[in-house]
């Protein structure tokens, strides 16, 4: 891609713009973080907010130390695509962060306090947490499958489990392990994380937020409640009840034809659905102090989960009747 094209776009998760390195640790925070997160390209050279191409004075020597202060400041070791951009008579440094397979890289020798990722255009110290969750992407790993070594398969309600499967298969417990409800673990079965969020005994000891609560509001805020309900079921028969719940306070409009009206919902139960599964499915269940929350308002649904930006279905961008 050209230079003239580049500084079109904006800055943001993949896209930085610098006059210089005179202060290399926010550069290399941002190397970190491109290397961590999505990839993305640093421009040395360019005015951050007006674009200016103000240049770079000496483009080979600039070079030679970027490569030297990416290899000596980050771990484990990273290969960025460095090369210099002439426009005019001005020379750029383009920096190439691709997202790694070696994740997670960090700053000095702390692997904790010097991991970075981005969000947005801003860089973020990365927690123990996600820490553990990129480890977890490079292996091929997830959350849900990792083991719950203090427990056993009998933490897990194997006829809840098999109710919710009996329209689709007939469950053994061999099929536990085949489907990660559960896994082994130095020779002995235990669940796995998913395992006991969707069927534990007392899973709402382990995960506390595992569960849906909903809320009626009467205008276009919460300060006035109109009805509410806690689901605390297994996950897949809260789904339902949630679902049962929105359907019941949304306003429905009518299809009218010539002799008779049909009642149509003022949003398409099939994006409700939708919301409300993706809800469940994305949580971050490593998170603590806020259940899956369901908001009506007179005007949208709000479907908020911990981790993840709220979800939101508003009833004036979507057609009557629909």
């Amino acid at each position: 891609m050209e230079l003239p094209q580049i500084l079109q776009q904006s800055e943001g998760k993949t896209l930085e713009f610098k006059r210089d390195l005179s202060s290399p640790q926010a550069f290399l925070r941002t190397v970190v973080a491109f290397a961590n997160t999505a990839g993305g390209r640093i421009l040395i050279g360019i005015e951050n907010g007006t674009r200016y191409i103000s240049g770079i004075t000496d483009p080979l020597a600039e070079e030679e130390r970027i490569a030297s202060l990416i290899s000596d400041s980050v771990s484990p070791m990273l290969l960025p695509d460095i090369e210099i951009l002439r426009h005019r008579s001005r020379n750029v440094i383009s920096i190439r962060i691709y997202p790694s397979s070696s994740r997670p890289h960090y700053l000095g020798d702390d692997p904790v306090s010097g991991a970075y990722v981005r969000v947005g255009s801003t860089n973020r110290r990365a927690d123990t947490e996600l820490l553990g969750e990129m480890r977890r992407h490079v292996l091929g790993e997830s959350l849900d499958a990792s083991p719950m070594p203090n427990l056993n398969s009998e933490d897990i309600d194997f006829r809840v489990a098999s109710e919710l499967f009996a329209e689709y298969r007939n469950l053994t417990h061999k099929d536990l392990n085949v489907l990660r409800i559960c896994t082994q673990y130095q020779g002995r079965t235990v669940p796995t994380i998913g395992g006991m969020i969707l069927f534990g005994r007392g899973r709402l000891t382990h995960f506390p937020d595992a569960w849906i609560q909903a809320g009626r509001f009467a205008g276009t805020d919460k300060s006035q409640i109109v009805d509410q309900a806690e689901f605390q079921m297994p996950p897949i028969d809260a789904i339902e009840a949630a679902f049962a719940f929105v359907e019941r306070h949304m306003a429905s409009g009518l299809e009218i034809d010539r002799l008779r009206h049909t009642p149509r919902w003022l949003l398409p139960p099939v994006a409700v659905r939708e919301a409300l599964v993706n809800a469940l499915a994305h949580t971050d269940y490593s998170q603590r102090g806020s259940p899956i929350r369901v908001a009506i308002f007179a005007d949208r649904l709000e479907v908020e989960n911990p981790g993840l930006l709220p979800f939101g279905l508003t009833i004036d961008d979507l057609p009557r009747g629909v």
